[in-house]
């Protein structure tokens, strides 16, 4: 039986994907509706938003 493990997909992050993600921070939209809209992970999506300085999600 062969090993069936899902293939990683990398994308390169656009101007577009930055000023959404920025924009979604604003909003303070749940990093798991983000993950959904953007077809990336919710770890991808919080490294890049500590990589720009931003938040995502809730603060507490």
């Amino acid at each position: 039986m062969a090993n069936k493990t899902k293939k990683t997909v990398r994308r390169e992050w656009t101007k577009e994907n930055i000023k959404e993600l920025k924009a979604h921070s604003k909003a303070r939209t749940p990093v798991a509706k983000i993950a959904k809209e953007t077809k990336r992970t919710v770890g991808a999506l919080r490294q890049k938003a500590l990589h720009l300085g931003i938040g995502l999600g809730h603060q507490r």
